[in-house]
């Protein structure tokens, strides 16, 4: 079977094995060699579940062979993040402390792809504890720093490093991610994938680690936009497991969309980010009005995101933190960095919490009549490792504001890869989008996508 079905998206997977030219079995057997013989090497998984998947994949095949295909993602291998319970390996949060940890049942994410048809190939690598003990550099797993497949010296970007690196290295036909101020569009970003951000609320955590339990959120990355959009719709819904989640709808754009323009967004980003970003508003101008700049109000969303990710950060690992087995973590911030959680004032969250609601009244009047608000999802391209964060690019402090707002607010988002820069590493262009207002952005995306190729590269080694 040739490898570049393991770079084909999910509905030519499904294509294919609709019409019998190959089985899910082969399917997963050719990605659980592709995991046996790269993952490693891009830090990209922690335990490959060879049993399971095959099982689930001879299910499939069986159902489909009885004429019963339980939808797109039927008989679609992937791999989830390891922040989600399943039955049949470690849940090790991609800590040391927990590395033996085994949870046996699977999160509501897994069930609900499970019911979907999908299987399940492997536990992919993590930031451990998703970041929340504030590390600045690419080695804080047990794995080693994940890396992307454009060029191994260069972070796959973070907490979800592995999904980022294991997609884009075609060891998965898609990733579940997790995003707390990011953890998604910073590997969709880096990697030259699609990741997708859901609203707050739209998918059930049950069963996922907590770290921040009125900011985290479990999404996909995906080769493209559609393939994102299906896998959502797949783990969606309401959960009694976890009182946040709930049933919405999926609307979509019956008329041209409205988008604005992130004001000042490219005024501290690296010339590859600022040109490919200029390309990007043109071609989406040939099918969007492109309706001027917007100015996101003067507040300190970076601030409110870091104090409510360390005060919650410290409550979900206060045990860990409590006992001293923090200092069993790999990176040297993350061993001192859940004590300075622990020692956020309680005024401070609390304050933060109260900024957070006037946040969200002033991003609503500011956001106006688009569907969109388009950005660079980041300021520059992945970050070489070896080299602390604040140090790797020091010509370029800009931050992405888009990314800690709409986190804040609990508003969807969608990165797409749009081009190149330096080192020939990919760049990446956001649209954020109002609550459970998915579909749209993903519609967008399409039409973005249905102009240029840059979905569809894959790394020059693979």
């Amino acid at each position: 079977m040739s490898g570049d079905v393991a770079f084909a998206g999910v509905a030519e997977q499904q294509r294919l094995l609709a019409r019998g030219a190959i089985s899910s079995v082969e399917l997963t057997n050719l990605y659980l060699a592709r995991l046996e013989k790269f993952g490693e090497s891009y830090g990209a998984v922690i335990t490959i579940m060879h049993e399971r998947a095959r099982a689930e994949a001879k299910r499939a095949d069986r159902e489909r062979a009885l004429g019963r295909v339980r939808g797109p993602l039927h008989g679609i291998p992937y791999g989830a993040k390891d922040m989600l319970a399943t039955v049949g390996a470690p849940t090790t949060w991609g800590a040391t402390p927990y590395r033996k940890q085994r949870l046996d049942f699977d999160a509501t994410v897994v069930k609900r792809l499970k019911d979907a048809g999908a299987v399940l190939l492997a536990k992919l690598a993590m930031i451990e504890l998703a970041g929340g003990f504030g590390y600045n550099e690419a080695d804080a797993s047990f794995t080693g720093p994940g890396r992307t497949p454009w060029d191994r010296n260069f972070w796959s970007g973070g907490s979800s490093s592995g999904s980022g690196a294991a997609l884009a290295a075609g060891l998965v036909a898609f990733a579940i991610g997790s995003e707390t101020s990011g953890s998604i569009l910073y590997p969709a970003t880096f990697c030259g994938v699609t990741g997708l951000r859901p609203t707050f609320g739209r998918v059930s955590r049950h069963g996922a680690m907590a770290l921040c339990w009125t900011l985290d959120k479990l999404g996909p990355l995906a080769h493209s936009a559609a393939d994102a959009d299906a896998v959502l719709r797949a783990i969606a819904g309401s959960d009694p497991q976890d009182a946040a989640a709930v049933d919405a709808p999926f609307p979509v754009a019956r008329r041209r969309p409205r988008l604005g323009i992130l004001a000042k967004g490219t005024q501290k980003t690296m010339p590859a980010v600022k040109r490919n970003f200029e390309a990007s508003l043109r071609v989406l101008a040939e099918f969007c009005d492109i309706a001027g700049e917007v100015a996101l109000p003067d507040l300190p969303y970076e601030v409110a995101v870091g104090t409510i990710v360390r005060a919650e950060g410290a409550a979900a690992f206060r045990e860990l933190i409590e006992s001293g087995r923090s200092r069993e973590l790999r990176n040297v911030n993350d061993r001192t960095g859940g004590y300075i959680g622990y020692a956020t004032l309680a005024i401070d969250y609390i304050d933060a919490q109260r900024q957070r609601t006037l946040m969200r009244a002033a991003f609503e009047k500011a956001f106006g009549p688009y569907d969109a608000i388009v950005s660079p999802t980041l300021p520059t391209v992945a970050y070489p490792i070896g080299v602390p964060f604040d140090e790797a690019y020091p010509k370029y402090p800009g931050v992405a504001n888009l990314i800690a707002a709409g986190n804040l607010t609990g508003w969807p988002a969608i990165g797409i890869p749009n081009g190149f820069g330096h080192s020939g590493l990919p760049t990446g262009l956001s649209l954020l989008g109002r609550p459970f207002a998915e579909a749209k952005l993903a519609q967008i995306a399409r039409g973005y996508e249905a102009r240029t190729d840059f979905h569809t590269r894959r790394p020059p080694e693979l």
